[in-house]
């Protein structure tokens, strides 16, 4: 029978019939446990293992019987001695026969384990380590760990009363679970330890440790002294941070969704994205952890949890965001995957919820609610506005080219724009005020991801799709949502960087000092402004008369004026650029527009500035020298026309531009003559520029300036309008159809017969559709353009006089405008012959 005393081993006479494994085991147990184990009798029970292996398991089972024992009877001393013992045969013996001595080994660990005492769970703790070290020659197809992932993470969250109790106990978990991880993550017949009812628990513990240890930080605890050199080991938060990153590092590709979701729920449970340093902390980790081609699968992951918490607070949202730029911006760097796209399409998303979050605010915000919590929520969205707009751009910025321009036209296809239709965003629902606000976000987000893009030909940078929206914006009546369009155009057409020397408008002295950099311009380039050229110049003359301008807007348009003249002018554009620079001139002076002063003084200063730099890139004395006399003559007589003076705080501006001080202004004679000679083709420099106006902007521009109007009416006086709109239009047929008198005609056979023979007719047809062949054939492009603008003007002139006469504000008592005609009465309307909805009767 089994002995009852430890002091001997042996029991009575009965001693010499014990089986020789238990004389063995009981030999290295020493009377006083103080004394520790016997190594003479360990050698001789390790020798005794080794020679006859077949032994481990009922070795292994005796010391797993006593060590209970003494758990239950409180003999400590004697368990450290067993624990040791059973190391020490562990690390010995690897033959076939030791898989079920780690059956008794891992019992024995569990049993300590379970024990509140915590040095006999640090005791074992330690003895599992031990374990998870070594390489087993063989899988194990029955062996689980789920036990031992529940107590280790238990102990990470120990909430012991003594501090330094509180700390070994969890560093103890920690390493018991990087132990686990260890000794599983290789075991392909281990992978359930990738199920997610064991990650809910490995990455918490983890977490609540690097989480503890950043908020001792934050509250200035010092840190462990150094003196036994293992201060990283000892701390929990860098040992957690540590088993962390060998866990992800460790992840295949199928586990990386089970691996992430955990960190997210964690960060959603203890409310840390605002503040969200250590979510940020937390991805960053997991990004540089990972392996490179599974970074989508964080990012995706992110973008899921940022749709979950679309109605969430703002600042949750942001912190969200921010934590995605984190990523991005690592995963920008290596492999991206296929979701850039889909990066972009969620934060546009959220973009327009955030600006629909915005607005609601602001209208509560105006119905009477509290003024100062509203305006605290509507600055927090636009702090989840500034974060997405960073995260696009900062992304697009990263990506390669050809990326960025896939991305840049998808961008471009979400900005709504007046006059074409918008499918991504119902502009109708968020009003004027939020299409222009998601119009600036989206073009900051531009600039942002065109930074620093570099294309061999403007054709592939610049396609129609991308241009033909991006000019309609430019000619929007905002300055800030034209700097935008400007600035995009700067980072495409500007391909080595010369902005930077050609900051600011003025009078450059000597432009051979700036040094710019430049290359001879390509057959691809020369066709790319053969093309667009037009466009170009009208988006640059339009934009110049507007009256919002501002010194900035004058700054772009005199830079991209230079980057042009850099980067695709030939000999052809030169003449083309002094076109529109004389046309603006000659707009200046005219004043067709009624622009104000400050405005014609800027278009003057800015023709200057420009011309002076042209003379000098195209290195033509003759040129210089008249651009130099005009120059000196406005500043003795008329500083006001230059960008020093005009564009200087409290610049006084005179009354009127006088058009008869020809020295003032730059001759379309004199630089013809300058120019005269092999090269330029001078004689174009006598046709005026027209710019081509479309008539897509002309309707575009009536429907921006009476937008705000309609948009205030409602469905009586939409009815009204309707009726007035066509009175009016029987008004102006009656009014255009001759007299009765006129018509009136004696019907006789002569006039039926003429009536009837149509041959006369058709040769006036076929003579009027060779004559508009024969002119567009070989008429000048200008004179086609004049002729087209003048039928332009006159469908501006006819939506115009529509659009004023129909669009009127709701009746009142007061009296209102009605036109029959063509002239105004003023008609008053009392209360009790108004007609009101249904709804507002009762």
């Amino acid at each position: 029978m089994d002995p009852e005393s430890n002091d001997s081993g042996v029991c009575g006479c009965c001693g010499p019939l014990r089986p020789r494994y238990k004389r063995l085991v009981d030999n290295i147990f020493p009377e006083d446990p103080k004394d520790g184990l016997s190594k003479s009798d360990m050698e001789k029970l390790t020798f005794y293992a080794v020679s006859a292996p077949e032994k481990l398991d009922r070795i292994g089972a005796y010391l797993a019987e006593r060590l209970s024992r003494d758990v239950v009877r409180h003999r400590y001393g004697y368990v450290v001695i067993a624990m040791e013992a059973l190391d020490q045969l562990l690390m010995a013996c690897h033959s076939q026969s030791i898989k079920p001595f780690v059956e008794s080994f891992l019992h024995m660990v569990a049993k300590l384990l379970e024990s509140r005492e915590p040095d006999l769970q640090v005791l074992g703790t330690n003895s599992f380590v031990k374990f998870a070290n070594i390489e087993e020659d063989t899988p194990s197809y029955h062996r689980r760990y789920d036990f031992f992932v529940s107590q280790f993470s238990a102990m990470c969250h120990s909430t012991h009363e003594d501090v330094d109790t509180r700390k070994r106990i969890r560093v103890a978990g920690i390493k018991g679970l990087q132990g686990v991880v260890r000794k599983t993550v290789n075991d392909e017949l281990q992978a359930i330890i990738w199920e997610p009812q064991h990650m809910d628990k490995l990455i918490p513990s983890m977490l609540f440790n690097m989480q503890d240890s950043d908020d001792l930080d934050r509250a200035g605890h010092p840190s462990t002294p150094s003196g036994s050199g293992q201060d990283g080991e000892e701390n929990p938060g860098a040992l957690a941070e540590s088993c962390f990153r060998e866990l992800l590092g460790r992840a295949a590709y199928g586990n990386m969704n089970n691996a992430v979701r955990p960190v997210l729920v964690h960060l959603d449970n203890h409310h840390l994205w605002d503040p969200n340093e250590f979510a940020v902390s937390c991805f960053r980790i997991i990004m540089y952890s990972i392996q490179a081609q599974h970074s989508h699968h964080v990012i995706q992951q992110v973008l899921n949890h940022l749709d979950t918490h679309n109605r969430n607070t703002p600042r949750v949202r942001a912190g969200i965001v921010q934590v995605l730029l984190e990523t991005v911006a690592i995963a920008a760097k290596g492999s991206v995957g296929p979701t850039v796209l889909e990066v972009f399409n969620t934060l546009l998303k959220h973009l327009r919820m955030s600006v629909d979050f915005e607005l609601g605010e602001t209208s509560r915000r105006n119905s009477g609610s509290s003024v100062s919590s509203n305006r605290g929520k509507e600055s927090e969205e636009r702090i989840v506005q500034n974060a997405i707009i960073q995260t696009i751009g900062f992304f697009g910025g990263n990506l390669p080219d050809y990326q960025r321009a896939e991305v840049m036209m998808f961008i471009m296809g979400k900005v709504p724009v007046y006059g074409t239709p918008c499918h991504t965003l119902d502009t109708v629902k968020i009003g004027h005020q939020g299409t222009k606000r998601i119009q600036t976000m989206l073009l900051s987000s531009l600039i942002m991801v065109t930074s620093g893009f570099k294309s061999k030909s403007m054709a592939a940078a610049l396609p129609p799709p991308f241009l033909d929206p991006l000019f309609s914006i430019s000619l929007m009546e905002d300055n800030e949502l034209r700097q935008l369009v400007l600035e995009i155009l700067h980072n495409i057409i500007d391909r080595h960087d010369n902005r930077a020397k050609l900051r600011g408008i003025r009078i450059i002295p000597n432009v051979a000092a700036l040094k710019i950099k430049r290359e001879k311009i390509s057959k691809q380039d020369v066709a790319f402004m053969k093309k667009h050229g037009q466009q170009l110049y009208r988006h640059i003359y339009l934009g110049c008369k507007e009256d919002d301008n501002s010194h900035k807007n004058f700054e772009l348009l005199f830079t991209t004026l230079a980057v042009l003249t850099i980067e695709l002018a030939n000999e052809e554009v030169v003449i083309d650029l002094i076109r529109l620079a004389v046309a603006l001139q000659d707009m200046a002076l005219a004043n067709e527009e009624n622009m104000s002063m400050f405005i014609r003084c800027g278009i003057m200063a800015l023709v200057a500035a420009y011309l002076n730099f042209l003379s000098q890139m195209i290195a033509n004395p003759p040129f210089c020298q008249h651009v130099s006399k005009v120059i000196e003559l406005r500043n003795m007589d008329a500083p006001y026309l230059l960008p020093e003076h005009i564009f200087r705080d409290k610049c006084p501006t005179p009354e009127s531009l006088d058009k008869d001080d020809r020295p003032l202004y730059f001759q379309t004679a004199d630089m013809a003559e300058c120019l005269a000679g092999p090269g330029y083709n001078a004689e174009r420099l006598s046709i005026p520029y027209v710019p081509q106006v479309t008539v897509l902007y002309t309707v575009g521009k009536i429907l921006h300036r009476c937008k705000q109007t309609s948009r205030d009416e409602d469905r009586l006086t939409r009815r009204k309008s309707f009726v007035d709109t066509i009175s009016l239009q029987v008004d102006i047929v009656s009014n255009s159809l001759p007299d009765k008198s006129q018509l009136a005609e004696e019907i006789t056979f002569e006039t039926l017969k003429k009536a009837i023979d149509t041959t006369g007719l058709e040769e006036q047809e076929r003579e009027k559709r060779r004559q508009v062949m024969e002119k567009f054939q070989k008429a000048p492009f200008e004179e086609i353009a004049a002729h087209c603008e003048s039928k332009a003007n006159m469908l501006h002139d006819r939506l115009a006089q529509i659009f004023e006469l129909t669009i009127r504000p709701p009746p009142s008592p007061s009296g209102v405008v009605s036109i029959s005609a063509g002239h105004a009465q003023h008609q008053s309307v009392p209360v009790y012959e108004m007609k009101f909805p249904d709804l507002c009767v009762y």
